[in-house]
């Protein structure tokens, strides 16, 4: 038997633990903060165990390191560094679904030192979209052919008969990491030119983009994407573009929300004991009785335009008192949305995730190529969230334990030795993209 420990038990937490349970020759242990959601998590399996932990003890958290075969850490990525490192004294394998932090690459000669591997990236976005895009890409170039643009999209989103709200979103995840992305630079090559677009503009720069079977969405850039140039290896491409998808309206509403300054997260004690819309008023500079009329004219748009109506639906305008554990702009709005946009029970999410390359020949042939992620969360069941971001993670670790990754130190799925497997095993959980070659 082998045994796994699941460091978190958060929202996307349940269908990984449900199907490494199902293996045979795996125990798991989940360990959390509050051990009321792990036990709930295991569900009384013989093969599970569910126990309390503060990620910061970090006695405790060696004693359990150094007792199972793999860690996989769902815990906020603050924490991954501490937890490698115990890995690698203790020489125990880790999985994340993080994004490989600077500190954590640094790691990549003591964890081969120590024989183990850290794979970092397995789950949705990074993830899924890294080994589509790699199947693709190395396809493509074992025909001699090379990739000159690439751009790649994937939201997190209702389904169509979930979208009842004017903001066109629901938190299937943090809704402090949602707002807290709304503030990220990015950068990103097309047609060979670099271009950068500060965090205060991002929802500035946004276009239409339409994905059959499912309608038009607005893409905006996410992060740096220039890095990928070297790590899908299409060194001379282009156009390299990650992106965001939203539905139509949330890139207008949220650029009025970050220039109103709800996306701050400096300290508030002016803020205590006062309502939404006494904290509207306060950043907009007005006393005035009619805080929406002077949030339109701060802004410098209509007071009956969508955006403002979608603050007034919102609860910005509202006489409803700030959260009292909370002391910023960021959080207070994290907390208003969170109320105001959660899954109903029964309520389907979407993921949509959209590469779109093109890639010539010698003798002048030029494709354009496409792989399109459709998947819909389960009524009454699993997100599709949790389902695309942990099980691809789940399908790691078991290869990892049944030895059929070899790799050692720190890495991400963008190698035919994780990615084709993985991919093949979630395509037998209905978790499949489709591609299309079009000759240009």
């Amino acid at each position: 038997m082998k045994n796994i420990l699941v460091l978190g038990a958060g929202l996307v937490a349940k269908p990984l633990i449900r199907y490494l349970l199902d293996h045979p020759n795996f125990k798991v242990t989940v360990a959390s903060r509050t051990v009321s959601k792990a036990k709930a998590l295991v569900d009384g399996h013989p093969d599970g165990r569910a126990l309390p932990l503060n990620v910061q003890d970090q006695t405790e958290l060696e004693k359990l390191v150094s007792t199972h075969d793999l860690a996989i850490s769902l815990v906020p990525y603050t924490h991954h560094v501490t937890i490698a490192k115990l890995c690698i004294k203790h020489k125990k394998n880790m999985v994340t679904t993080s994004y490989v932090s600077k500190p954590m690459a640094e790691l990549d000669k003591p964890a081969k030192d120590s024989g183990i591997l850290i794979l970092n990236e397995i789950g949705l976005d990074p993830g899924i979209d890294h080994m589509s895009a790699m199947r693709i890409i190395n396809d493509v170039q074992s025909k001699g052919g090379k990739i000159t643009s690439f751009r790649s999209y994937c939201g997190g989103l209702p389904a169509p008969d979930a979208n009842d709200n004017p903001f066109g979103y629901k938190f299937s995840w943090s809704p402090r990491g949602v707002v807290m992305a709304g503030r990220n630079d990015a950068r990103y090559l097309e047609n060979g030119r670099e271009v950068f677009i500060p965090g205060k503009e991002l929802f500035k720069n946004y276009y239409h983009l339409e994905i059959s079977g499912v309608g038009k969405f607005e893409a905006y850039p996410n992060r740096d994407s220039i890095p990928y140039v070297d790590t899908y290896r299409i060194k001379g491409t282009g156009t390299m573009y990650r992106g965001t998808f939203r539905n139509l309206g949330w890139c207008d509403t949220l650029k009025a929300i970050a220039d109103l300054g709800y996306l701050n997260d400096a300290q508030r004690i002016d803020a205590k004991g006062k309502t939404y819309r006494d904290f509207t008023g306060m950043l907009v500079g007005t006393g005035d009785k009619n805080v929406r009329e002077a949030t339109a004219n701060y802004l410098k748009i209509s007071f009956q335009s969508e955006v403002i109506e979608r603050l007034q639906w919102l609860g910005l305008f509202d006489k409803n008192p700030l959260p009292g554990d909370k002391n910023c702009a960021l959080d207070f709005l994290a907390d208003i949305m969170l109320a105001k946009m959660p899954y109903k029970d029964n309520e389907r999410d979407m993921i949509v995730l959209f590469h779109d390359f093109i890639a010539e020949y010698p003798g002048g042939k030029k494709e354009s190529i496409t792989s399109t992620l459709i998947d819909y969360g389960i009524p009454g069941g699993d997100s599709s969230m949790s389902r695309t971001v942990s099980l691809p993670a789940a399908v790691g670790a078991k290869l990892m334990l049944e030895g059929k990754i070899s790799l050692k130190g720190v890495h991400i799925p963008n190698v035919p030795e994780i990615y084709n497997p993985v991919l093949a095993e979630l395509e037998t959980m209905n978790i499949k993209c489709k591609e299309k070659t079009t000759t240009l």
